[in-house]
């Protein structure tokens, strides 16, 4: 978004020769305006973006919470019941315990990941643009 602004801008060519100061900052003024304007909008596409990302950690995160509770206790008894067939009821009761916070701490950490995928929430793509947008007007102004 911001290159294509500077590219738009860059586009509208030289001023005139004749033109007055008023129409140099009036041009100055209005050609500012697209590129705030611009730059704000490519910062909020990349903080919905980001934010969507926190969001899907988030809910991995709670899917771990709810795997971990619910799994435990629909499957829990079942499969103590099926392993003291083999085993002492204390140990099959271990297996499973053990088994089900394993697959709870997967899910908890494929969820911090998605997390720190949109963490820090800053529009990255939007101040490097802004940075390159500046040094452009710089630039100019010192032809």
């Amino acid at each position: 978004m911001a290159t294509d602004t500077v590219h738009r801008l860059d586009r509208a060519g030289p001023p005139p020769a004749d033109a007055s100061t008023g129409e140099l900052v009036n041009r100055l003024t209005r050609q500012m305006s697209e590129l705030v304007r611009g730059e704000l909008e490519l910062a909020k596409a990349e903080m919905t973006t980001k934010g969507k990302r926190v969001g899907a950690g988030a809910g991995l995160a709670g899917a771990a919470g709810v795997v971990a509770l619910g799994g435990g206790a629909a499957l829990i008894a079942a499969a103590i019941a099926a392993l003291a067939l083999v085993l002492p009821v204390w140990a099959s009761a271990l297996v499973v315990g053990v088994a089900l916070l394993l697959a709870a701490a997967l899910l908890g950490l494929a969820g911090r990941r998605q997390i720190q995928r949109g963490t820090p929430p800053v529009p990255e793509q939007a101040l490097e643009g802004t940075q390159r947008d500046i040094e452009t007007v710089k630039q100019g102004v010192h032809r």
